[in-house]
């Protein structure tokens, strides 16, 4: 990635200090982002994004076969198939390809989201947004509902139904916006499920996960002392500031610089992250954006919904 580039996404963050963001991207180099199409149902033009269930289709995963996996006993589940074949991907690949599977999990739902709900939309955006609250709730920062959690606790049950029946691979790293919905959502989802050592659920937040960059008070981070209380065991990393340098509650993100951004914080975990499978949790917005780096068609999550990219990086 170029210094000029670099300066130029630098200048999309609003109120974002230069060095600070420029201390979060490590010099790799281009780095070019391929969606593998054929795998997962969600990258299919025909699959219905508002109606999709998750827990239902097995993450998505077509069942099908695979170069890799012909011959190979028909007691393999097809999360072990699919495991042999990106294992196979990557053993054929040249030194400046990877491939990775990321699985990219929506917050569950947030006091912003039932506000907005129990508001309407036009009156959230034009007034209520912009506020910390109500007289009875908070949304700065905005927590999880209890509906939330219940959906936070639902993906941690398949997971381990997953885990259990489709042998499905362990996430090797784990990654998670900073904002507080994201923080609670990731521990829900995979804090006791039965992970092995070599792979523990030990997060690392990331400012650049975090949604796009609004007026809004519920995008507005609390401060690193505030997330190390909250998971001291957790790693946080060194360029997020004490406190919220990005929001300003003036000025906003364009598409263009949220992609911009996201391009940066993928290139960061792809240049320094030799693991296969990678969990990244954060909002729809930050998803959406992710997976227009990708090169992956627009598919909407509902709140805690998962969805699994299958993603060719060439360095």
């Amino acid at each position: 990635m170029s210094f000029i580039t670099l300066l130029g996404a630098v200048a999309c963050l609003a109120g974002v200090q230069a060095q600070n963001c420029l201390n979060t991207v490590n010099a790799t180099g281009y780095l070019n982002y391929t969606t593998v199409t054929g795998y997962f149902l969600q990258d299919n033009p025909t699959t219905n994004a508002s109606t999709f269930d998750y827990t239902a289709t097995n993450f998505g995963l077509i069942n099908r076969t695979y170069p890799s996996t012909d011959g190979l006993t028909a007691n393999l589940t097809q999360w072990q198939k699919f495991e042999a074949q990106v294992n196979a991907l990557n053993a054929a690949a040249p030194l400046n390809t990877a491939y990775k599977v990321l699985f990219m999990g929506r917050h569950g739902e947030g006091v912003h989201n039932a506000a907005e709900s129990y508001y309407g939309t036009p009156a959230w955006n034009c007034y209520w947004a912009e506020l910390n609250g109500n007289a009875t709730n908070e949304w700065f920062d905005a927590d999880l509902t209890p509906n939330g959690i219940k959906q936070a606790l639902i993906a941690h049950d398949f997971w381990a139904h997953e885990i259990a029946v489709q042998k499905i691979p362990y996430p090797q790293s784990y990654y998670t916006s900073p904002l507080t919905r994201c923080l609670k959502t990731a521990n829900y989802t995979f804090a006791g499920l039965e992970f092995p050592k070599y792979y523990p659920f030990v997060p690392t937040v990331r400012e650049l996960l975090r949604e796009g960059i609004s007026i809004h008070t519920c995008d507005h981070r609390r401060s690193r002392t505030y997330i190390h209380n909250l998971f001291p065991t957790w790693n946080i990393d060194p360029s997020l500031t004490e406190y919220d340098q990005i929001w300003n509650g003036v000025t906003a993100e364009t598409n263009a610089a949220q992609d911009a951004r996201s391009k940066i914080v993928l290139d960061s975990i792809f240049s320094s992250d030799d693991h296969t499978w990678i969990s990244i949790t954060s909002h729809s917005g930050e998803i959406g954006s992710i997976l227009r780096v990708l090169g992956h068609q627009s598919f909407s999550l509902s709140t805690g919904a998962v969805i699994p990219v299958l993603v060719k990086a060439e360095f």
